[in-house]
């Protein structure tokens, strides 16, 4: 069963990159260019993963990431950040927040293939498939 992810990015060339390494992978990848159009898209498609930074214009990714853990209809959906900003304690804050991991930018391509491969794992449709 193909796995789609949504990719909440608002720089064309990180969005051009991150769905490329996607499709490369098998996976189908949905594009938003900020929070709003990410949380309509998450609620209408309701993609298997869903791909956050947290700068954006229109509605930042901790905004969208609240109102999508707060639907009943994608509440179960993992959401790991994007950011470019690494630094100690990121971890727990964007935990905190209420992100299922994140990935730094710029990517490391394995890694992001590991995240990609563990979070969908996660998804709401992971269980019917291993049973």
């Amino acid at each position: 069963m193909e796995r789609t992810v949504l990719i909440v990015e608002d720089d064309p060339q990180n969005l051009k990159l991150f769905s490329d390494l996607l499709q490369v992978k098998g996976y189908s990848a949905l594009v938003a260019t900020n929070g709003r159009q990410g949380v309509e898209i998450g609620k209408e498609k309701k993609p298997d993963l869903i791909l956050m930074d947290i700068q954006m214009p229109v509605m930042d990714g901790l905004e969208a990431l609240t109102i999508l853990k707060a639907d009943e209809t994608t509440k179960e959906i993992p959401v790991v950040a994007l950011t470019a900003y690494a630094m100690q304690g990121d971890a727990e804050r964007l935990g905190g927040a209420g992100f299922d991991g994140y990935i730094t930018k710029p990517i490391d391509i394995k890694e992001f293939f590991n995240k990609l491969a563990e979070y969908t794992l996660k998804g709401p449709g992971a269980q019917e498939e291993h049973r």
